[in-house]
Parts: C-alpha cells; structure tokens; sequence
C-alpha cells in the first residue's frame, strides 16, 4: 500500500549522519565541568590504595601535590579535599588543627599551583570519636555548639589558602555561621558550595570507609535529608541561599536527578552534584566483572547529571575524563 504523504515524521534523519548528531548535541560534557575529590592525611609519602574505591587512593600532601599537578597539566580545574585524622576527640579538634593535613595539603596546592581551584570539605565526621557529623550530647548532635566548631574549621582552611569551602555536615544554620565567620575575618570574597540536599543515603559507605567516619552508634538521618522527601531539600536550598551559600549541591547525583531538575527549575545560582563513593564503586565493581563498559556507561551518567541540571560535577572518574573526553 502506498504511503501517503504527511502520515508520520522523520525525526530519524537528524540522527543519520555522525557530523550531525554531533552539531545538534544539545548537552556537553567538558572539564570545566569537573571537581575531583581527592583524600589526604597527614604524613609523607603515602599513597594508599583505598578498599573498595579502585583506583583512588589515600596521600599525603607531598603525594597529593604530585597528583593534582598531573590532574591540572591534563585540564582538571577544581579539586575538593577530604581529610582523615589519626587525632581524634569528642570535638573533632583536629578539624581545625592548623597543621592537619587538610590545611597542610591547601597551602602546598596553592604555593606550587595557584591557579589550581581547591574546595575543602567542612565537617566534623572525620576527626570526632563518634563519627558523627557534629559535637555528640548524649545520643544527639548539639547543633549549635556544632556551629562554632564548623567555623574554626572553615576558618582554618582559609587562612590556609582555601579558595572556596563545602560544608557538608546539615547542621541548621550553619551556612550563616559559616559565611559570618568568614566575612569577619576577611574572607567576603571567599565562595560557599553548600551540601544543601545531602540525602541520607546508602552510597556513602566507601566513602567512610577512606576517611573512617562510619558513626559509633545510630545514623545520620537526624540531620541528612530523607531519601523520600523533595519538598524539604527545595526548602534546605531555599533556606541556604537566604543565609548566603553560593552554590547549591545535590548529593548523591544519580538517584536524586529529580531533585536536581528541581532545582535548576528554581533556582539561579550555579549548581552542584556529587557522584558518590557508592556511584562510583557499582561502575568499577560492574566494569571490572565484565558486566559493562567502565568508559561508555561513565560518561553516559555523568551526562545525565549535567542534563539534569548540574553546573559542576563532583566525581571519582575526573581523572580520566581528559582522555574520554578526548577521545569523543
């Protein structure tokens, strides 16, 4: 039977040629695009492979120094610091200890790359006893007594050379603390990434297995945010932008791209998302098994995660994004 004219569209043959799928691409991944976490504790020479996060490891800042210098020379623009304390308290005073290895870690980026951006982390989970996030009263985090501390810490980093901070603990108030303390001191042009939809998730394990903050007791879902609930995260961003963070993150990435199209719909400040620890470690552990392509599947998550919104991604694959993105 002959087909008559008008009856269905073509919409296939855009996608015929490759030159041309590729001008009509309408999301782009690029470097500019990317934070790479790295993990650093105080000491010489380490370089120490973390269990389960192949391929990432725990330095030194000497050895981190090597690292980031490799990372800048291939086109990574931004990293984000984590630390790990063998010093911990009840107030996770090695937080703010002006030689800890977060601290000793920005001033050697920042002397040897300045053109390097560094984001430090500020939180109290790495450096208390407790493992939690904040100062431990009984069976509850003392949230405001949290907030002082937070500031020593951000403070600290600083006055260390940090270019901007990421507090990630969920303490209520803690983004005002954060930029008062900074103000005070100095630091007004100092920029604020706030975890403001950090969700209380299963992917954080290998996380706090690198920096060995797994909580001595309970969770942290007094002050993460329920996986069920995005009216609450809208109202977390809302609340941290009115107290003057700079940009709003969305963590973990993939399960909650809802909740970062949400934002980006309301919101006009940059946006961030975390591709977790967990994220991360199911793409190795499946690529490693044979189950999928570590490359293919990578960079089709990480595309989904600027499509959705995302302005900057946080994640463990940055190091091999200069040679992906290379070969696309």
């Amino acid at each position: 039977m002959e087909r008559k004219p008008g009856t269905f569209i073509r919409n296939r043959r855009l996608r015929r040629f490759p030159a041309l799928r590729a001008m009509l691409q309408e999301t782009r991944l690029a470097l500019q695009d990317l934070i790479c976490p790295l993990f650093v504790v105080q000491g010489q020479g380490i370089r120490k492979a973390i269990p389960h996060l192949p391929e990432v490891f725990l330095f030194s800042p000497d050895e981190l120094l090597k690292e980031a210098v490799t990372l800048h020379e291939k086109g990574i623009q931004a990293v984000l610091l984590f630390g790990r304390s063998e010093q911990k308290d009840e107030a996770g005073s090695d937080a703010w200890n002006p030689r800890g290895a977060v601290q000793e870690a920005v001033r050697v980026l920042k002397r040897e790359l300045p053109t390097l951006f560094v984001f430090t982390d500020v939180c109290l989970c790495a450096y208390t006893t407790s493992g939690h996030c904040g100062v431990v009263r009984g069976q509850y985090i003392d949230n405001d007594r949290t907030l002082e501390h937070l500031a020593r810490v951000a403070l600290s980093h600083c006055e260390a050379g940090a270019d901007g901070i990421a507090p990630s603990d969920m303490m209520d108030g803690h983004i005002l603390a954060l930029r008062e303390a900074l103000d005070q001191a100095g630091f007004q042009e100092t920029p604020i990434m706030a975890y403001s939809a950090k969700f209380a998730s299963s992917l954080y394990e290998p996380f706090r297995e690198a920096v060995d903050s797994t909580p001595l007791f309970g969770d942290r879902s007094s002050y993460q945010l329920p996986p069920a609930n995005l009216r609450e995260a809208l109202r977390e961003a809302q609340t941290d932008l009115l107290e003057g963070a700079d940009i709003l993150m969305v963590k973990p990435a993939l399960p909650y791209l809802d909740v970062l199209r949400a934002f980006r719909e309301r919101f006009l400040v940059p946006l961030a998302a975390f591709q977790v620890s967990g994220e991360y470690a199911m793409v190795k552990y499946a690529s490693l098994n044979g189950a999928i392509d570590e490359k293919k599947v990578a960079l089709e998550l990480l595309l989904s995660i600027k499509r959705a919104g995302a302005d900057l991604i946080i994640s463990y694959f940055a190091p091999k994004m200069p040679e992906w993105l290379r070969e696309e």
